[in-house]
């Protein structure tokens, strides 16, 4: 068996500064970044308490609940790098709170279509609230039937000594389509597979996406109708 060539010595020091450069660079990036990451957890502790104050007045005068459950998430810093590198954009705090807009995330679980426009109205007529984006999934799923309501709103905090503005990224969704999307996420996330298997999973997954939507509009005409007869 014949002995492989061992690296130039040049070529090994070169590729080792280069890993003690970048893990440098990450270690003085994840230090600077710790007070802004707490200031996004502070964004996401506002934005979750406005839903459970809506979920809690809602439910006294309507004897129901709007919301199943309320999930939250911070990006880590790993990931934070690596969506920067890949937007070919420095590693500075500025490079993040102007580019990157889903570090902090809310995923409020609905029990019915129509709670996701309410809560999202509610959400957005508080006037500390202002919209910075709005992409409506469930009116326009995606291509591969992926449905929610997605908005990017920003939120001031308040602390200590100042009052900073924060952007968090707020998902809404019935329990329908939470069930789907976490499923087409085991299936298919960092999967490799074949194109085959790819095209056949993606039709079948579409067909599945369709069948939760037929599930949330018949579950929402049962509710009506549930509801129209207390009434009348």
């Amino acid at each position: 068996m014949k002995e492989q060539a061992s690296p130039h010595p040049l070529q090994t020091t070169f590729q080792e500064l280069m890993d003690e450069d970048s893990i440098r660079t990450f270690q003085k990036f994840f230090a600077s970044s710790k007070d802004l990451m707490s200031c996004y957890r502070c964004a996401i502790m506002e934005i979750e308490t406005k839903f459970r104050v809506l979920d809690e007045r809602f439910s006294l005068t309507h004897d129901r609940n709007p919301i199943d459950n309320i999930q939250t998430r911070l990006k880590s810093p790993e990931s934070i790098r690596e969506k920067l590198l890949r937007k070919n954009l420095p590693l500075t705090l500025e490079a993040i709170e102007k580019n990157l807009f889903d570090i902090a995330g809310v995923r409020v679980v609905c029990s019915f279509v129509d709670d996701i426009y309410m809560l999202a109205d509610c959400l957005l007529r508080q006037d500390d609230i202002t919209l910075i984006e709005r992409k409506d999934y469930i009116e326009k799923p995606k291509g591969n039937g992926y449905r929610s309501l997605h908005l990017i709103v920003e939120v001031p905090i308040f602390l200590q000594n100042e009052k900073k503005l924060m952007k968090v990224e707020v998902q809404l969704r019935t329990i329908a389509m939470e069930f789907w999307a976490n499923l087409e996420h085991q299936l298919r996330y960092k999967k490799n597979l074949s194109p085959e298997i790819i095209a056949r999973t993606t039709r079948q997954l579409n067909e599945c996406a369709q069948l939760s939507s037929v599930l949330d509009s018949q579950m929402q005409d049962i509710r009506d109708m549930i509801d129209n007869d207390r009434m009348s």
